[in-house]
């Protein structure tokens, strides 16, 4: 992997500073305590590192160099502008903080290149991030007329508009019902194909109109905004997220440094149960049943550390809407596998 030439460390002299959008609002990232109380103690000695695998806007990054101080960071993001943004939060940790621009599924070629094949710190926080949603010219939020997008990383991959206007009914039915869990996909994917016939989708208010007026009524008044399902599965293809995430998280369990922790936040069932079925698979034996003896390298060598998966509570849900759906599932590495054992 050619390593962006954007990657930067925030302290370097020479960078080019950056401006920060007045309308990007820095939030409180969701669950920011809990995955402290995750992640923290795993970097507890002096030079741990900790990989934030989708950086945003560095929220919870900066809570956690915070209560590690003496752990450093690799933070990865595809999203140039919410890098920039990072950089600028994470600028005060100076040399204690390295920022690569890449995709989640880079992380072992990311560490290879920075010389840290095991780390005690991994967390992933899937899906969309606050910058993507906020700035309306990005194209991933229903409430905003802008051109539809929905790139994570706008260098590169076919934008929402190109689905929309070029694959079959078929593949479309299978994205909303697959991906965004649209219980009436096949009448949604007619009314994409027959209003494209007219005129190509451009900008994400023609596709809510279309949607205004495919979902029924009575379905959007108890089930929210029309859009909602749809912008989802949108996202999700258009960035190969699940494809993405299942080849992701085994790469990122095997850079785990004996002792070290992994947090995964979803917001998705599917991204979700990948995650589940994973950190299962590592904290059960693989032992054939009726074995007499365990051999150590049948012995599960993940330890759970949430039982099933966590939720935000109701006052953190009030407080920040976006937490409603999130299920953060975390568990630490408790012997090598693999490669791991050779190293």
């Amino acid at each position: 992997m050619s390593l962006d030439p954007l990657a930067v460390q925030p302290h370097a002299s020479g960078t080019t500073p950056v401006h920060v959008p007045v309308h990007v609002p820095v939030h409180v990232p969701v669950l920011r305590e809990r995955i402290v109380e995750l992640l923290a103690p795993a970097l507890a000695h002096p030079g741990a590192v900790l990989v934030d695998a989708t950086l945003g806007l560095g929220g919870h990054a900066v809570a956690l160099l915070e209560a590690a101080p003496t752990a450093r960071l690799i933070g990865i993001d595809r999203d140039g502008e919410a890098l920039a943004i990072a950089a600028e939060r994470l600028g005060r940790f100076g040399d204690r903080v390295t920022l690569v621009q890449a995709v989640y599924d880079e992380v072992a070629e990311v560490l290879a290149a920075y010389g840290c094949p095991r780390v005690e710190a991994i967390l992933f926080d899937l899906g969309v991030s606050s910058l993507q949603l906020d700035v309306p010219e990005r194209g991933f939020a229903y409430r905003f007329d802008a051109p539809l997008d929905m790139r994570m990383d706008q260098r590169r991959g076919v934008t929402a508009a190109e689905v929309l206007n070029t694959y079959d009914r078929a593949d479309l039915v299978r994205i909303l019902r697959d991906y965004g869990e649209e219980r009436f996909a096949p009448r949604v994917a007619a009314a994409i194909v027959a209003r494209r016939s007219r005129r190509e989708f451009r900008t994400t208010g023609e596709l809510v109109e279309v949607l205004e007026t495919a979902i029924p009524r009575v379905s959007q008044r108890s089930g929210g905004h029309p859009a909602k399902r749809t912008f989802q599965a949108l996202r999700i293809e258009v960035n190969a997220e699940l494809s993405t995430w299942s080849a992701t998280l085994p790469a990122a369990l095997d850079a785990l440094a004996v002792g070290g922790r992994i947090a995964v936040m979803s917001y998705h069932s599917l991204e979700d149960r990948i995650t589940k079925q994973t950190l299962r698979a590592g904290a059960t034996s693989s032992a054939a049943p009726g074995m007499p003896i365990e051999r150590l390298e049948d012995a599960p060598y993940l330890r759970l550390l949430t039982r099933g998966a966590e939720t935000a509570g109701a006052p953190e849900q009030a407080a920040n809407p976006r937490s409603a759906s999130v299920r953060v599932r975390a568990a630490e590495r408790i012997r090598p596998t693999g490669e791991v054992s050779r190293a």
